[in-house]
């Protein structure tokens, strides 16, 4: 490390940017979960009710309509997108959109999993979206509201038809509570609390329209679904998952902090406040980049930045005259030297992502630490680049 190159003074509060687990909500303590109903059964009248509680405070919080259910699933946000593929897939041909690494992921399912046969897939590079407007909405459609290793999300819901004949499947898990979800447009939405909230991991919640209730009690899919996806028994939707039966054993320790965040999501003014606190985040990096000579956006257009997975590429000439191998090298040295310097954890870009940056800007992240990381990161890429440049 160059000498001669003197950090900033002053360090983020709370040097946790990681994209998932996320940052806890400020001033959170293990002490907030001692009401944790912990060595009873979950399907006690005081686990259920603790369950029930999350269901009906995300709803109202969210604003999620009335018809709608919302239930607790295993295997976090994941696990809530594979019961809605698995369980709902089929019947219609699929339109399946991917711009990133989770988007692909779910390509994967249906077509080398499932096996779909009717599937079209309109894909994008990193950094850009597809075509909305070649989306067929007498197909099912699947896609991600926000891509978490990408920084790009959708503008809005204006794109999706209001008459539409197929069901929209959407995976929303790094947008929920930090974006606006029109959910009428949406016939399933999924996400986990490990983001916006900054839960504990491993739950995810699913959310249907009266439209997917009627396709999963009207369709049975070709293929066995093992219990784990079970939504319907007899033809009928299996509606305690949605007031609080959980397929399998949840951990009361984490929904009690799930509690605990959507507490904290009230005392701050509920879903206004949380998108506010987001978009400041993405402001004043917006701010940074607007100035800065080496940095920029993955996301190409501004309309479609993230403001919670927001991902940086280097376009300093220095850089990009590297060999990719190179350029890898160098932004992970960028990211291990803020964690040793205890400024930032865990924001290396994704690993099948463009060399870069990704910092967490969700509404737990108070927008006070991502200024004091912006100092920090000319510092590292200033210092980084006069290590490897005089290695050359």
């Amino acid at each position: 490390m160059s000498e001669h190159l003197t950090p900033p003074t002053t360090k983020p509060r709370v040097p946790h940017f990681s994209s998932g687990p996320c940052a806890k909500r400020p001033g959170w303590s293990v002490s907030n979960l001692q009401n944790a109903c912990v060595g009873r059964s979950h399907r006690s009248a005081d686990g259920r009710a603790k369950l029930a509680e999350v269901i009906e405070r995300s709803k109202k919080i969210l604003g999620v309509p009335a018809d709608y259910r919302l239930g607790i699933v295993p295997a976090s946000d994941t696990g809530a997108v594979e019961m809605a593929l698995w369980s709902l897939l089929g019947e219609r041909p699929l339109d399946i959109l991917a711009w990133e690494s989770f988007g692909q992921e779910w390509v994967k399912d249906v077509v080398d999993e499932l096996k779909l046969p009717d599937t079209r897939l309109l894909k994008a590079p990193y950094g850009s979206l597809p075509d909305l407007d070649q989306v067929d909405f007498s197909h099912d459609v699947v896609f991600l509201w926000n891509g978490t290793t990408s920084g790009v999300r959708v503008p809005d819901g204006d794109w999706i038809e209001d008459d539409r004949q197929g069901l929209t499947i959407c995976d929303a898990t790094s947008a929920v509570f930090a974006m606006d979800i029109p959910w009428k447009k949406l016939d399933v939405v999924t996400y986990s609390w490990q983001k916006v909230l900054g839960g504990e991991a491993q739950h995810g919640v699913l959310v249907l329209s009266p439209r997917a209730v009627e396709r999963l009690e009207s369709y049975q899919p070709a293929w066995p679904l093992p219990k784990l996806f079970r939504l319907t028994q007899k033809g009928k939707l299996i509606e305690g998952i949605f007031k609080g039966d959980t397929i399998n054993t949840p951990s009361m320790l984490c929904v009690e902090d799930a509690i605990d965040g959507l507490t904290w999501a009230e005392s701050i003014g509920g879903l206004s406040g949380l998108i506010g606190r987001s978009e400041a985040n993405l402001a004043a990096i917006a701010k940074w980049v607007e100035q800065s000579s080496w940095a920029d956006f993955l996301a190409e257009k501004p309309e479609v930045r993230s403001c919670t997975s927001i991902c940086l590429k280097i376009v300093d000439s220095w850089f990009t005259g590297l060999s990719p191998e190179e350029q890898a090298k160098c932004a992970n040295k960028v990211a291990k030297i803020l964690e040793k310097q205890e400024v930032a954890y865990d924001i290396a870009s994704y690993r099948a992502a463009p060399p870069g940056l990704r910092i967490w800007g969700g509404a737990t992240v108070e927008t006070a630490n991502i200024e004091a990381l912006l100092t920090w990161l000319d510092w590292a890429y200033t210092t980084v680049k006069a290590e490897l440049a005089t290695v050359a």
